[in-house]
């Protein structure tokens, strides 16, 4: 069931798009006069603090299965929040930066999908340099993807 929340009178109902918390990102930060403070720099340190305080909530639990079924509710709502303060420095980032973080993240995928193909790395963990170094044994498969015009993507390397 998809629960509409009321915010400053807009309404939203279950999905939330990158450009809305792009959009209430830039809107706080102007309000409380902070973008003179937010360079690249001074957010992906933040970033960076943020994924910190996230690894500390798995730090010392080992492995834990899918849906998190053993955590009190408690720890669940704190693992949502440190998982927010992370998504929405790096979509503040990809902001100050001219990133469009949906284009970049959609091509990153078709990337991954040429990098990773399913018949040499479907079930397998191994890196994609002992992939491709099967692949040049294997036929190859034909992809249409069109990652020749890199600004349109939102990027300007294929870095991960």
């Amino acid at each position: 069931m998809k629960r509409a929340v009321e915010n400053e009178g807009e309404e939203f109902k279950g999905v939330v798009s990158l450009e809305l918390l792009k959009k209430k990102m830039a809107d706080f930060a102007k309000e409380r006069e902070w973008d003179q403070f937010h360079t690249p720099r001074n957010l992906l340190l933040a970033l960076v603090g943020e994924v910190g305080e996230l690894s500390e909530i798995f730090q010392w639990k080992g492995e834990v299965p899918k849906g998190l079924p053993n955590w009190e509710e408690k720890e669940k709502q704190h693992l949502g929040e440190e998982l927010s303060d992370v998504l929405l420095y790096l979509v503040r980032l990809s902001d100050i930066c001219g990133i469009d973080l949906g284009k970049a993240a959609l091509r990153k995928l078709e990337l991954n999908a040429i990098k990773y193909p399913v018949s040499l790395s479907k079930g397998s963990s191994k890196k994609s340099t002992t992939l491709l170094c099967k692949s040049t044994t294997t036929t190859s498969t034909n992809i249409n993807i069109n990652i020749n015009d890199e600004s349109e993507n939102g990027v300007t390397d294929d870095a991960a």
